[in-house]
């Protein structure tokens, strides 16, 4: 039986972290030994979500509909799917969260709403693009189950991150950051009480080769497999 991974986002070819994203995928899927087909899901069209095992925020924003985008992470939230955010995905399941679990109805992005009265996700203070750095991973997390490590080194083509005033109420929310850069700003994000829900601000899917798929997709695609 096939496995289904929706991929909300907006494909476009010569976009690289998008061509990495189904590459990514395939690479878990040989590793797996299950085939897995991947779907894009355009944020401005409706989406059968309960088709697909596992949904997979792309990289990419801004979307054509951040409601869009919100939609189907929600989606995958309350209803247990495995997902997984990274980049714009992993700011847009910040932002779904604090306004769906956290009550934050105004939460934004500085991306597309620079003058919000909540600017939960704000630019970086220096821009992350090209730049490979060290990600610390919190031991016991589902993110260092699936590395078997407590370091990283890891891609980023991000400009936007969490807004480091609202890190500690994210967290006191549930929404765990079990991965931080050297000065302890967040840079992977989980739901410890769903079956793989994780948020990260790099792109991992950027250092998966045929026979290595990176750690965090492959724990991503075996959990949708799971399903």
């Amino acid at each position: 039986m096939t496995t289904r991974i929706g991929i909300i986002g907006d494909f476009n070819a010569q976009n690289s972290t998008h061509t990495f994203t189904n590459d990514g995928i395939q690479h878990a899927a040989e590793i797996l030994g299950k085939p897995l087909e991947a779907v894009w899901l355009p944020t401005d069209q409706p989406a059968e979500y309960p088709k697909f095992q596992g949904l997979f925020g792309s990289p990419g924003s801004p979307y054509r509909s951040f409601d869009g985008a919100l939609a189907g992470i929600r989606y995958a939230r309350e209803n247990k799917i495995p997902f997984i955010g990274t980049c714009g995905g992993s700011q847009h399941l910040m932002i779904e969260y604090a306004r769906n679990v956290m009550g934050l109805a105004d939460a934004a992005h500085a991306e597309t709403d620079p003058y919000a009265s909540c600017l939960f996700v704000t630019p970086l203070t220096c821009s992350l693009v090209g730049m490979t750095m060290a990600v610390a991973i919190k031991p016991g997390s589902k993110a260092a189950a699936a590395y078997q490590t407590e370091r990283s080194m890891e891609a980023y083509y991000c400009n936007f991150g969490l807004n480091p005033v609202y890190q500690e109420r994210l967290e006191c929310a549930g929404l765990q950051i079990t991965g931080k850069d050297e000065n302890g700003e967040a840079r992977i994000v989980e739901l410890s009480s769903h079956p793989f829900f994780m948020g990260t601000l790099f792109v991992p899917q950027a250092q998966s080769k045929p026979g290595t798929p990176h750690p965090l997709i492959l724990a991503f695609c075996r959990a949708a497999i799971s399903i």
